[in-house]
């Protein structure tokens, strides 16, 4: 898929560019999801969650669904940060209630010399496949960001089997045989660096890369497990695609002490959880990323009246300097009230444009 389709909206790339911009442009994490009544409809055709993300016709038609409601900036692949360990062969399976579980967790020395990084081509072409079909039915309208799972947050599924309040097992791994750790972490970062520039091939115009559980680290511990490898992946990425810059945006949930360090990570941006203070982030990583973020998911529970409120003061501590993406702090919440996502969009568009206006 070539990149030269004339973007109509290219917003956040600037932003993310930290070029000037008319306003703040707006996406959010997990945007296309169960918050829609239409997507819980088409993950009802599909029959599974797997069976959705695992049909790029389906995949695109939910990447798609919030941008026929919202005027947002972007679209994400619809796919899941499961999809390399799953291609892995872990037998990657989601239990009702109880979220996403592998059938072979990671746990000794016979597993972790068996691992292997797949080849994307073959054993996530149907994400590469939708990533072409999704960037063939925007024709051009918005870009579409690819992402992936961090190495250390695809460690912690792979070898807890599953999601984990405190990942023990993890850490036990972690802290008695590094040597092991160390071992999948070379291996997942290879795999998805392999995997970004799979997608960045097929038409990603942006990648994210998502490190959800770093924040579980000693600072010792995020250096050594989480961002050495973070670093290798970024290291590796395509930065240009027919002559366009492929922005690098990298998130930490919980990593708001480590900012200095992540920036100097090679990314282009950090996204920022709700626990970080906008001002101080932007005065301590300076001119060197923009930033993405950074409003509490759980604000849109609020009426819209303080779902605007809300935005304006994140849009006030951020300030009309370039280099800012709005989004939320984490994914959007299932519950959430459409007319709050509606109001928020709204917000960000009308009040950074006057910011900018003066």
């Amino acid at each position: 898929m070539s990149a030269q389709v004339q973007l109509a909206n290219d917003t956040l790339l600037r932003a993310l560019a930290r070029r000037p911009v008319p306003y703040t442009p707006i996406w959010l994490m997990r945007q296309a999801g169960r918050y829609l009544p239409e997507y819980t409809t088409t993950r009802a055709r599909a029959g599974s969650f797997l069976a959705l993300a695992k049909s790029p016709a389906l995949a695109t038609e939910v990447t798609l669904q919030p941008l026929e409601r919202f005027p947002l900036d972007a679209a994400i692949l619809f796919s899941d940060i499961l999809t390399v360990p799953d291609a892995m062969g872990l037998g990657l399976y989601f239990a009702q209630g109880e979220g996403p579980r592998f059938e072979r967790p990671v746990r000794d020395e016979a597993a972790v010399r068996a691992l292997a990084a797949p080849d994307p081509a073959d054993r996530l072409r149907y994400v590469l496949d939708a990533v072409r079909e999704i960037r063939r039915a925007l024709a051009g309208r918005v870009p579409l960001i690819g992402f992936s799972g961090s190495p250390y947050t695809l460690a912690c599924y792979m070898v807890e089997g599953g999601g984990s309040e405190d990942f023990a097992t993890l850490k036990r791994m972690l802290y008695s045989r590094p040597d092991l750790l160390h071992r999948i972490l070379e291996v997942n970062a290879a795999s998805v660096a392999s995997y970004l520039n799979a997608q960045i091939e097929a038409g990603a115009q942006a990648v994210m890369i998502f490190d959800t559980w770093g924040g579980n680290l000693s600072t010792a511990g995020y250096q050594e497990f989480s961002l050495a490898y973070t670093r290798t992946v970024v290291s590796q990425l395509a930065r240009e695609r027919d002559g366009v810059r492929v922005p690098v945006i990298l998130f930490t949930k919980g990593g708001g002490q480590w900012l200095e360090a992540m920036a100097d990570s090679g990314c282009d941006a950090l996204g920022l959880d709700w626990t970080t203070d906008q001002a101080s982030a932007r005065a301590r990583v300076g001119a060197r990323v923009a930033l993405q973020g950074n409003l509490d998911p759980l604000a849109l529970f609020a009426s819209p009246d303080r779902v605007r409120r809300e935005a304006r003061r994140v849009l006030d501590a951020f300030g009309a300097e370039p280099g800012h993406v709005f989004n939320l702090g984490h994914g959007i919440s299932q519950h959430t009230p459409v007319e709050s996502v509606e109001a928020l969009v709204d917000e960000v568009r009308a009040y950074s444009r006057k910011m900018r206006e003066g």
